[in-house]
């Protein structure tokens, strides 16, 4: 038997090829497309280790040692407003004080009001009571749950009579608490440390 050699034409490599590529294309065509999910970058968190912010303050308490104490540039008539900065979190717990002179009222609802202004962006708040009978310290801690709120933790701390502490949990950054789940997480544990051993410094 002989064998007739003809030559590999530019029609003949269309001819064997083409419906090689169609059933690859047909195949893939039938395959259904599952995105991958959104991926975050890891952050590495250290241990938690904890001082003591005593100064001249009417209140104190333990904080993270990763943490620095700045005074509220903001608010320089205000002595006792603190921010307490996470720099490698690019995050901050605001907090301010109010002296209780038969007003407390009023600084409930404006916490009340404060934790409420995330309603239209937050997925859910839960309030947890705090009561430290021991310590005179009772409040409220607002848990709230969403990927674009601008503040996933809220709390507020009195004795009832004299001091009001209400605290607030920032980043500065764009809101993604997907993304910021395991910071916002460590911070939470750091803050209910700090409730666990706040005390008023004076009566």
């Amino acid at each position: 038997m002989s064998f007739r050699h003809y030559p590999l034409t530019m029609k003949r490599i269309i001819f064997y090829v083409l419906p090689i590529i169609s059933g690859i294309i047909l195949f893939a065509c039938g395959q259904n497309y599952v995105p991958k999910p959104t991926g975050y970058f890891r952050i590495d968190l250290p241990e938690h280790t904890y001082r003591t912010f005593d100064t001249t303050f009417p209140y104190t308490f333990e904080i993270g040692r990763i943490t620095t104490i700045e005074h509220d540039k903001f608010s320089p008539e205000e002595p006792y407003w603190i921010n307490i900065v996470y720099p490698k979190f690019k995050g901050r717990i605001h907090l301010s004080y109010k002296k209780v002179d038969n007003n407390l009222n009023q600084y409930l609802d404006d916490a009340f009001k404060m934790a409420n202004k995330h309603i239209p962006k937050a997925n859910s708040i839960k309030q947890r009571v705090i009561n430290t009978p021991e310590h005179h310290v009772y409040g409220l801690i607002y848990d709230i749950t969403g990927s674009e709120t601008a503040s996933a933790y809220q709390f507020f701390l009195t004795d009832s009579l004299h001091h009001f502490v209400r605290g607030a949990l920032y980043f500065s950054v764009t809101p993604n608490n997907d993304s910021l789940q395991p910071v916002i997480e460590f911070i939470k544990k750091d803050v209910e440390h700090m409730i666990e051993t706040f005390k008023w410094t004076n009566k």
